[in-house]
């Protein structure tokens, strides 16, 4: 093969690479996977039980989806951009036998309905939270907990805040009032 053409398949696959990486962040937030124990802090401090249907908005590989239904028997939507992460998600509730309590869809989650959450998680960044905010308000009930990592919602009050691991529990109803 001629080096010329070698030479522009490995810019080309470079390329796609990095336009996969970026594209979560063009969006509204990149992709950095949370750790088991920062999922747990999150699940744990939303109070997280087989009578929740938690989303994660921004999914990424399905984690909080996937711990939240095995160790608490919770139902699970993840909303996912990158159809690449989403089908890697859905192999892992697939191989975790877990699809009958838990989904992930493919889309951008300013689109996506989410009126029957009662718990939200997210790990987004402080733009996107602040433009969130609207929504959440309009689509979620009274009493409907939102946990986020790292990010706050300017003008709303947490009503419980992990400092150490940077963990913030918002309330709908009480924390946006």
């Amino acid at each position: 093969m001629d080096l010329y053409i070698i030479d522009a398949l490995v810019v080309i696959v470079i390329s796609i690479i990095v336009i996969w990486i970026m594209w979560s962040a063009i969006i509204g937030a990149g992709f950095e996977p949370t750790s088991k124990d920062l999922v747990t802090k999150m699940l744990e401090m939303a109070e997280i039980g087989p009578d929740d249907v938690l989303y994660d908005l921004g999914s990424g590989d399905g984690r909080i989806v996937i711990e939240a239904v095995k160790s608490y028997g919770a139902s699970a939507v993840g909303i996912e951009a990158d159809p690449i992460r989403v089908l890697w998600s859905r192999i892992s509730l697939f191989y975790n036998s877990i699809q009958d309590k838990s989904k992930i869809r493919w889309g951008n989650f300013f689109n996506q309905d989410i009126k029957d959450a009662t718990a939200v998680t997210l790990f987004l960044g402080g733009k996107t939270n602040q433009r969130l905010k609207e929504k959440l308000e309009k689509e979620l009930k009274p009493g409907t907990v939102i946990v986020s990592y790292i990010w706050t919602f300017y003008g709303w009050n947490p009503i419980e805040i992990n400092y150490r691991d940077r963990i913030y529990l918002y309330k709908i109803g009480v924390s946006n009032v």
